[in-house]
């Protein structure tokens, strides 16, 4: 199929892109002490200059004293760290690119790659990891209150520095997420409750507070799955009408854009319809939305982590989906890890060049 579709405009409010590609937030750490370096710009900006119409940093620590799961995640806060996104931000600019600042807080979350523990407290909403699985305790009032001005602190901090737009995580698992998903939310107060949307009071709070932040012409973006890392069949809106009890008052709270996690994009999210977690997303908001898994290669990327390389792959699919208008962006995530130039060659048809990804590149910023 031509891939014109991927190659149109798409503007909504601080956001002017050239095209429909969006470089997924993807952990490299790379940033000792959590710090970016000059190669972590350089990283950004090869992108940048290949034909990325946006940017998604990987996953940036606010300022919580256990935001962070590891030393080489960058911050998004303290002078050292906001000076060097500084640098960032000017060097994707300089390069004609557009980019976000991706917020996070891992939350009740182990890093196994690494021994490092962060001073703690560690925050979470029960005091769960997972289902049934102690860690820390649960937040207090004033912990949840100073975690929500750490995020809307961070927004306020990316739009001064001239960052196009922010994207909060609130998927796979992390602080946010573990708000939503039932098996770690057992709170009896407004933070806690039977259902999704009650346990939604936590995610729309940060959002109202990063709205105030930023203003209403600045664009915010809240990415979403409905798995987890601790439990990749979770699926906690089981209907459409879940889903929409779920995500409007997300809308409503100052969410711009949903950034919609799958492993496999191609997959229905719901019986009846083929609509994935981005189609559904958009009918029931109105919102623009982005889609995202296993984009361009055949492997999907929980595979990766166990060693599993991947090819190039057709893009017809994908390329059917966004000219009937299912969703709006299409995030690449491994496939511009390997390939800083992935979004030219497809622009420019040189299919044959298109990389394969191997878990190999992970070990340096190519």
């Amino acid at each position: 199929m031509s891939t014109a579709a991927l190659f149109r405009p798409f503007s909504v409010k601080s956001l002017s892109l050239p095209n429909r590609i969006v470089m997924a937030p993807m952990t490299r750490s790379f940033s000792p002490g959590g710090v970016p370096t000059a190669e972590v710009a350089e990283y950004y900006r090869r992108r940048a200059a290949a034909a990325v119409g946006l940017i998604v940093s990987e996953g940036t620590a606010v300022g919580r004293p256990a935001a962070a799961n590891d030393p080489n995640v960058p911050r998004f806060w303290g002078d050292d760290a906001l000076e060097k996104w500084k640098t960032v931000i000017d060097t994707v600019h300089a390069a004609g690119g557009v980019m976000a600042p991706q917020l996070w807080h891992v939350g009740a979350v182990r890093n196994r790659q690494t021994t490092w523990v962060a001073p703690g407290p560690v925050d979470s909403p029960s005091g769960l990891s997972s289902p049934g699985k102690q860690f820390g305790e649960p937040m207090t009032d004033s912990s949840i209150a100073d975690t929500i001005a750490a995020f809307a602190n961070a927004a306020g901090a990316a739009k001064r520095l001239g960052f196009d737009a922010v994207e909060l995580h609130g998927a796979h698992g992390y602080l946010i997420d573990q708000f939503f998903w039932e098996g770690t939310n057992a709170r009896t107060d407004r933070y806690g409750g039977a259902t999704l949307a009650q346990r939604s009071t936590f995610a729309a709070e940060i959002l109202k507070a990063v709205r105030a932040e930023v203003g209403a012409d600045f664009a915010v973006i809240i990415r979403l799955s409905q798995w987890k890392q601790q439990d990749y069949d979770v699926k906690m809106a089981k209907s459409p009408q879940e889903m929409e009890a779920w995500l409007r008052p997300l809308a409503d709270a100052g969410a711009d854009v949903f950034h919609c996690s799958q492993r496999r994009f191609w997959e229905p999210e719901f019986d009846g319809s083929d609509l994935n977690f981005a189609g559904w997303a958009k009918k029931v908001t109105g919102k623009p939305t982005i889609t995202v898994g296993s984009v361009g290669l055949s492997g999907e990327f929980i595979a990766a982590f166990g060693g599993e390389s991947s090819k190039p792959a057709s893009l017809d699919e994908l390329l059917r989906r966004l000219d009937r208008g299912d969703f709006d962006l299409v995030a690449v995530g491994r496939a511009l890890i390997s390939d800083p130039e992935w979004a030219l060659k497809v622009r420019d048809g040189r299919h044959s060049e298109l990389s394969d990804f191997s878990p190999k590149a992970l070990a340096s910023l190519v």
